[in-house]
């Protein structure tokens, strides 16, 4: 049985938002790079069984991988809380992946949605002032 949950448009929003959590590896068959990181992100996935560790192959699902904007495979995305607080392209080393999955799960989502709605704020005409 696979760590893995395969994400769809159809269970895509309904995953994300009952599971506080969700690290998403979007891939595709043809994509070597994909096929190198898929053992690694199976073996993060049993390390780490209190996290949803979903999968998008971008060929089935091309509306989601342009919904995010995805460019390159494989790209590895986090969400927590709903909110996307990690997204690179690229097949990560095991090492890599297990300090990117520390340091999410080290974030004070409190302060991550104050720095996105204080973003949101200077986009709306108030600039700081001064250089």
């Amino acid at each position: 049985m696979s760590g893995t949950v395969e994400l769809t448009k159809e269970n895509f929003d309904q995953t994300v938002a009952d599971n506080e959590f969700v690290l998403i590896d979007f891939w595709a068959d043809w994509c070597g790079p994909c096929k190198q990181f898929a053992p690694v992100y199976e073996k993060a996935a049993e390390a780490n069984p209190d996290l949803v560790f979903a999968k998008v192959d971008t060929e089935a699902q091309p509306e989601l991988a342009q919904a995010f904007g995805i460019q390159s495979i494989p790209t590895l995305m986090i969400v927590r809380d709903q909110v996307a607080i990690f997204a690179q392209p690229g097949a990560l080393p095991e090492p890599a992946l297990t300090d990117v999955i520390d340091q999410a799960r080290k974030l004070d989502m409190n302060e991550v949605r104050k720095d996105i709605a204080a973003q949101e704020g200077k986009g709306q005409g108030q600039q700081p002032g001064g250089e």
